[in-house]
């Protein structure tokens, strides 16, 4: 099982909304079929083992990381296709929260006559599934937040130069994290001080380019930057206020981008928990968040983040350098967004540390 969700990995970031699903047949204690969720989420991860192992699969055990679909949509059920297959036993990490199978591919296998083994490696294949069971049970996405921070915790300079805080070892490892994440939010003050590709380069990656999302509420995204120019190479959705100007959002539209309608708040900011739920509707189901200080501290405020990501330099910005997170309006330490320290590596000259909400 743990190879199979090591197999499953390899979807993560291509196979939304599906889940990113490993399985692995073994028959006479030998592996006769590999396989994982393909691009764009089909062929399923057990029809790819099905496949490779042919014939050899009747009578084999087949290692699923998530209960097989019970349900036809674009493609037949995996369930039926196990039983069709003849395999004589499944092992399942996880029942599939989704309300179209939710125990029932197990129980279409076990009245087939197939032994069924459930729970094997739960709480591994809970973390591997994270982000479709988020979008799932609660109809948003995974988020994880990375900021790259000087020692004193300052994203840039008072005049806003931020290239670069990290070294290049920590900033391809911001490439893989990009590569397991359906797509990328910045906010529109990020995009028009940066103008970022928010793209996988020099890792030979390119086809696993995510979704870049802004936050920018009035549109205010210009028409002639990178992220607008390349909308049509690698897809950019702008999430914006109801009455944002019609002849932007075709401009817009007009260059390749899709544009998402949010609701907002009293100020007119938008609200974090409904752009959430809009791209938990459009298929998101992990979204790494990358800046900047408002939009830390929005989604910090209100307990939407689920991973945090920091990337330390070793070097000092001082009180007037921008700060990664803006003002929180804490009224006391208790109130203070918690984090419990996962695991830290050394990546060149920085620290990566990865936190999980307290």
């Amino acid at each position: 099982m743990q190879a199979a969700l090591a197999l499953g990995q390899r979807g993560l970031g291509r196979v939304w909304p599906n889940p990113a699903v490993g399985c692995i047949l073994v028959k006479e204690g030998r592996v006769v079929g590999r396989g994982w969720t393909q691009p764009g989420g089909r062929p399923h991860g057990e029809v790819m083992a099905l496949t490779q192992a042919g014939d050899a699969a009747q009578g084999a055990t087949a290692y699923v990381t998530l209960e097989p679909c019970a349900h036809t949509g674009k493609t037949p059920p995996c369930a039926q296709a196990l039983i069709d297959a003849r395999v004589a036993r499944v092992v399942g990490a996880l029942e599939d929260p989704d309300p179209r199978v939710s125990g029932r591919g197990f129980r279409m296998l076990e009245e087939a006559g197939i032994t069924v083994t459930r729970n094997v490696c739960h709480d591994a294949a809970l973390e591997a599934h994270a982000g479709f069971l988020m979008r799932t049970t609660l109809g948003r996405p995974l988020v994880t937040l990375k900021m790259a921070l000087s020692a004193d915790g300052r994203i840039a300079t008072a005049r806003g130069e931020s290239r670069w805080i990290t070294g290049p070892d920590a900033r391809r490892r911001v490439h893989l994290l990009r590569a397991t994440h359906d797509a990328v939010l910045i906010g529109a003050g990020t995009a028009r001080a940066d103008d970022p590709m928010l793209d996988i380069r020099d890792m030979g990656m390119d086809a696993q380019n995510p979704v870049r999302i802004v936050a920018d509420g009035s549109l205010s995204l210009p028409l002639t930057g990178r992220l607008a120019r390349s909308a049509r190479q690698q897809p950019l959705w702008l999430c914006h206020r109801r009455s944002a100007d019609r002849a932007r959002a075709r401009a817009f539209t007009d260059l390749g981008a899709r544009t998402l309608i949010v609701a907002h708040g009293p100020e007119g900011e938008l609200r974090v928990d409904d752009l959430l739920s809009q791209l938990g509707k459009a298929g998101i189901t992990r979204l790494l968040c990358e800046g900047g200080g408002k939009l830390a501290a929005t989604l910090l405020a209100a307990g939407l983040i689920d991973r945090l990501e920091t990337h330390h330099a070793g070097l000092i910005l001082g009180g007037d350098g921008l700060s990664g997170v803006a003002p929180l309006h804490l009224s006391a330490l208790a109130d203070a967004p918690r984090f419990d320290l996962e695991s830290a590596e050394v990546a060149g000259p920085d620290m990566i540390c990865r936190w999980r909400p307290r």
